[in-house]
């Protein structure tokens, strides 16, 4: 299996309602240190996939993309619409970080 099957395999897994930060989803893959690879492999996805991207998040609890691009509000909508509550552009890791 390839690392970026591994991602996708882990990314997958995580449900509705939750979030993973890129780094615990590289950890998780068994590629401890590799957060960026994980945003680099996501940010390749085609536009049709059907892959819970948007259930990745940035260690600090935010979105990691531009506040005001589409993309940034396409996972927003995508979050709320799943129960996860944002605090302006915050989310509560102690609240909605899956924990498998």
């Amino acid at each position: 299996m390839t690392s970026q099957q591994r991602l996708y395999s882990i990314i997958q897994q995580i449900p509705a309602g939750y979030v993973a930060t890129y780094g615990q989803v590289a950890e998780l893959a068994g590629l401890p240190g590799c957060a960026r690879m994980v945003g680099r492999t996501l940010s390749q996805l085609p536009s049709d996939s059907q892959l819970p991207w948007h259930r990745v998040i940035g260690a600090s609890g935010k979105i990691s993309l531009p506040v005001n691009t589409e993309s940034f509000s396409t996972q927003k909508n995508r979050l709320v619409s799943e129960g996860v509550q944002m605090s302006g552009i915050c989310i509560s890791l102690k609240t909605y970080q899956w924990r498998p």
